[in-house]
């Protein structure tokens, strides 16, 4: 079983949002709805511990985020390979990690486990840490915390032409619907509070931002 310490490794400080303190509170979260759900708790720690490396082993943890799933579900391979993991325990951690990623719907999360990574992955978005998360992003991809959503985008989800993706748009685009797309009761139960407290947040940012308040 890959420890915290040698997967601290696989993680540069490079990405303020997907780092390592974003893997130990999927890692914490995963062990805490694995443990509630009766999911299999190896399986879910290796696939916490690596959901995002991204193969940062052999290229600098440079893989788009569109595409680090996979990057990182290979990475998995190869590393619960050399731990002496059997195949069929290994595709059950690649699983989780291809199925963790919410723009991508191509492979849901079917097991236990995949729903658990899934769950815990998701409620990092939401709350104060992924309000704060969200904000540190739109800074560091150079778009603002906010600006005003155009018709279309409210409409459809699409921008217009020139139009920021602000944090605030990502809220409404995104992080408004975690709470409905989860999986596991212990994780929906989580999500109440965490929802209500970002949703004001937002709320009281626009209305900030547009001096209502």
């Amino acid at each position: 079983m890959p420890t915290i310490e040698q997967a601290r490794s696989w993680y540069l400080d490079l990405d303020p949002v997907h780092g390592f303190d974003h893997v130990l509170r999927v890692y914490r979260m995963s062990e805490k709805l694995a443990l509630a759900e009766g999911a299999d708790l190896e399986i879910v720690r290796a696939a916490a511990l690596l959901h995002d490396a991204e193969g940062s082993e052999t290229q600098g943890g440079e893989i788009g985020r569109s595409n680090h799933h996979h990057a990182s579900a290979e990475f998995a391979r190869r590393v619960l390979e050399r731990e002496g993991w059997p195949p069929e325990r290994i595709a059950a951690v690649q699983h989780c990690i291809r199925a963790h990623r919410f723009r991508d719907n191509s492979e849901p999360p079917q097991s236990l486990e995949a729903q658990v990574l899934f769950d815990a992955d998701k409620l990092d978005v939401i709350g104060a840490i992924g309000a704060a998360r969200t904000i540190a992003y739109s800074a560091v991809v150079g778009q603002p915390v906010f600006s005003e959503p155009s018709p279309q985008f409210l409409q459809t989800g699409a921008r217009v032409s020139g139009e920021p993706h602000s944090s605030y748009h990502e809220y409404l685009f995104k992080l408004k619907w975690i709470k409905d797309r989860l999986f596991t009761h212990t994780a929906r139960a989580i999500a109440e509070e965490r929802h209500r407290f970002m949703a004001e947040f937002f709320s009281r940012l626009a209305d900030e931002e547009r001096g209502i308040r």
